[in-house]
């Protein structure tokens, strides 16, 4: 597979994640937690919230509690940087190498989508007003944050099905569950489906491991 087509791949994932966003950023206001649906069909909802750390809005003081708010958010989006420019040889090798075009698809929709969420850490809280309770304005310098402190913005969840835990469980009897609850956007979509593709067809991207 050719490094167009792979590069094709790449810029056609983030025009779809950035318009997403930027759609949903400058024509509804961010409820707290995001609980007002702006969409319901039961099953899928579009939601809007901002997400300032990690997957399920974990941030690294979760972890290292020493470290400030902000200056998690600045490792966390610098760690991103690292990880978009280790895909980005990856790729680049692996097209080099005349790899496998299932491989070649698949860490192009993972750049896509690491690409996709640096973008919002980045430059959104400086291009963009707040959204708390207000429709955000596109303003560049006069936002919400400063550069490399951006959130992230998600906006789709799939309620598929919610069930309560049998009281006889332990830590969890009696307690609701809903699968799948997160909410995420197109870039997490992206990246997950890349990593599932490699997870699944393991073998015969990397025949020599096997």
């Amino acid at each position: 597979m050719s490094l167009k087509k792979s590069l094709l791949i790449v810029f056609l994932i983030l025009i779809i994640d950035q318009v997403s966003k930027v759609y949903i950023k400058l024509n509804f206001p961010l409820t707290l937690y995001g609980q007002l649906p702006l969409f319901d069909l039961g099953w899928f909802k579009l939601l809007f919230i901002e997400n300032k750390g990690m997957a399920w809005g974990a941030t690294i003081n979760d972890f290292l509690p020493f470290i400030s708010e902000r200056s998690g958010k600045l490792f966390l989006t610098l760690f991103r940087i690292v990880a978009v420019t280790f895909i980005s040889y990856w790729l680049y090798d692996s097209i080099k190498k005349n790899a496998g075009k299932l491989l070649i698809i698949s860490l192009s929709m993972v750049l896509a989508g690491a690409i996709g969420n640096i973008i919002d850490s980045v430059f959104y809280g400086y291009l963009f007003t707040e959204s708390y309770y207000n429709v955000a304005q596109f303003s560049p310098g006069n936002g919400y944050e400063s550069v490399f402190h951006g959130h992230v913005v998600d906006m789709l969840q799939f309620p598929m099905l919610t069930w309560e835990w049998p009281m006889w469980l332990p830590y969890l009897g009696g307690e609701s569950f809903t699968f799948f609850e997160p909410v995420f956007n197109i870039a997490d979509s992206s990246i997950s489906v890349g990593v599932g593709m490699m997870l699944l067809f393991n073998k015969k991207m990397f025949p020599q491991n096997s």
